[in-house]
């Protein structure tokens, strides 16, 4: 009887450890199953996170996209009329060199027509300079060549090497720009 005994106390605890098994198998399977969740949602959030940054990419470029073309087009259109402000200003010494010119076909006297005439090139000079223009000074300054161009070179006691001797053509900055270099003859 011992026998049957330690037999039926042997199935019951092969029952007993086969139900904590279980048991065991049971929690690990619903913890997994939790745990699976739980990363799902994440990767769920994770995919919506990059969809509302991508999103927000593709805005971000188009909006970019779209100043680019705005400040292109406004840069085209200052540039189209950067000069009406000078033109507009030029437009009084234009009409008197028109009253000039009429004036000399009535009159044979040369002394008015080139008064005239000088009057018109003080005018123009004068809106010039208003507009930033000044004229580079050349003739007995050392030669600069950022803002003379030299095109002979001469021997005179009257300067000292290096020196600009005679101007051919003059020189113009404009708002501390050279846009055109003084043309030269430089004592040698």
């Amino acid at each position: 009887m011992k026998e049957k005994e330690t037999t039926v106390m042997e199935e019951e605890n092969e029952n007993v450890a086969e139900q904590e098994v279980s048991a065991e198998m049971n929690n690990e399977k619903d913890s997994n199953e939790v745990g699976v969740q739980e990363e799902q949602d994440e990767v769920s959030q994770l995919k919506q996170t990059i969809e509302e940054l991508q999103n927000r990419l593709l805005r971000t470029q188009a909006d970019f996209e779209n100043f680019r073309k705005r400040t292109r087009v406004e840069k085209e259109e200052l540039a189209k009329y950067a000069t009406a402000k000078l033109v507009e200003s030029l437009l009084p010494a234009i009409d008197n060199f028109e009253r000039a010119i009429d004036s000399s076909k009535d009159s044979q006297n040369l002394d008015l027509f080139l008064q005239g005439v000088e009057m018109v090139y003080r005018q123009i000079e004068q809106v010039l300079t208003q507009e930033g223009l000044e004229k580079i000074e050349a003739v007995g300054q050392p030669f600069n060549p950022e803002i003379h161009q030299a095109v002979m070179q001469v021997e005179t006691d009257e300067f000292d090497s290096g020196i600009v001797v005679e101007e051919l053509q003059k020189g113009y900055k404009l708002k501390e720009k050279v846009i055109r270099p003084s043309m030269v003859k430089v004592n040698a």
